[in-house]
């Protein structure tokens, strides 16, 4: 061989590439020992350090122009075989690394089926929902039905059925919801649920009336719909929504009332004493409580009253006692009476023959006093971690068998 012939291609041309082969080789064993994302990128720099325009290769084949013709053909040939050689082995590693990269992201992502499923989140019962069914128990157990009524009211059931004057307060735009537009048929026909006219002779009657229609502001009005149908005796209760124009801390627009009614021949007020007496003990689940009835107004009872607890207050938290003492105080319940002769005449009933008692009181209030809800407004914003902290499992039933209190979720 001529002896101008550079070193590092004789080294080639005899075979002796091992020291490029070496350092190329440690490099890809480097990128196995590292995590897939990494391996990736360090791959990209061996290709580069190995067969870019920089690497030992490269400059090895810029040098084959320095040799003499009958050399540079086999030297040519020794360096294309080793980098033939490098690029297999790179690909080889390449390929192998990203099957290694699949099979770590397979067992990552494996279902492994001998686990048990993972709970699923069972909703609540809203504090509201849990009180309407408390309150159904306990008249359920009394013997009341529950009786139900359209949101939506005419002036008749609503206020004339009543016993409310014209110029009630309760009649104002600041107070009740009014419904734009004109509606068809008089509401004292319309009222008039137990007549057994056709539909068609009905329709005859109907014309545009001037009443509007309006949200109604108490469940009062299914009791005059349930008197109207002339079956006695009467033993109902009326849960459902009601809608005045206020808000603040204890009062929102729409809220929840239940309603009693209980008409016959002979009940006189001290049955109403009684009835709700044991409403209370049995609702705030407590022997005994101290109540009173003190004298009020309604104009669809007379007499009227308002129910007080007696209670005491402490650190926040209510307590019910049975007696009133210095530490005690009267807290308001619930309004009722004696159903005034006005309804009852409204209903196509005869005061002279039958006569009984009605009661009302709002379902938010008796959960905010038996559940230790300070703000009204809460229960209406549909605060998940609220209804998990407040509600209850919809799968318990109130009895008065095991209690009116499920538990809590």
């Amino acid at each position: 061989m001529d002896a101008t012939l550079p070193a590092e291609l004789e080294r080639i041309r005899q075979g002796i590439g091992q020291e490029i082969r070496q350092k190329f080789r440690e490099k890809l064993d480097a990128c196995a020992q590292q995590s897939p994302e990494r391996a990736s990128l360090a791959l990209e720099e061996v290709r580069i350090d190995s067969f870019g325009k920089k690497s030992a290769l490269q400059h090895l084949l810029r040098q084959l122009g320095e040799l003499p013709s009958e050399h540079r053909n086999a030297v040519g040939s020794a360096v294309n075989l080793l980098k033939q050689e490098m690029l297999r082995e790179f690909e080889e590693t390449r390929a192998r690394l990203e099957e290694k990269a699949s099979a770590q992201l397979l067992e990552a992502e494996r279902i492994d089926s001998t686990l048990s499923e993972r709970p699923r989140r069972i909703g609540t019962l809203h504090p509201t929902g849990q009180v309407i069914e408390e309150v159904i128990a306990i008249f359920g157990d009394m013997g009341f039905r529950s009786a139900e009524g359209p949101d939506v009211e005419d002036d008749f059931h609503n206020f004339i059925a009543l016993n409310f004057p014209p110029d009630h307060p309760a009649r104002q735009m600041h107070d009740t919801f009014y419904l734009r537009g004109e509606r068809r048929g008089s509401s004292q026909k319309l009222s008039e649920e137990s007549s057994e006219e056709s539909s068609e002779e009905l329709s005859e009657e109907l014309s545009v009336s001037s009443e509007p229609w309006i949200l109604r502001t108490h469940t009062s009005p299914v009791q005059v719909r349930t008197m109207l149908r002339g079956e006695l005796p009467i033993r109902i209760i009326a849960p459902g929504r009601c809608y005045r124009s206020d808000s603040d801390q204890t009062h929102t627009p729409m809220f929840h009332q239940v309603e009693g009614l209980v008409i016959d021949e002979c009940t006189h007020f001290g049955h109403l004493k009684s009835c709700l007496s044991a409403f209370v003990r049995a609702f705030f689940e407590q022997d005994s409580v101290g109540v009173r009835f003190r004298p009020s107004y309604f104009p669809f009872t007379e007499p009227s009253a308002e129910m007080d607890i007696a209670c005491v207050r402490k650190e926040g938290a209510l307590s019910l006692v049975e007696e009133i003492s210095p530490d005690s105080e009267w807290l308001e319940i619930l309004g009722c009476g004696m159903v005034h002769p006005n309804v009852l005449q409204a209903c196509n009933l005869d005061p002279e023959k039958v006569q009984g008692f009605a009661f009302g009181m709002g379902i938010e209030r008796l959960a905010m006093l038996k559940y230790g809800i300070a703000d009204l407004r809460t229960m209406f914003e549909g605060d998940v971690a609220w209804l998990e902290h407040y509600g209850f499992s919809p799968l318990d039933a109130p009895s008065l068998l095991r209690g009116l209190r499920p538990q809590a979720c």
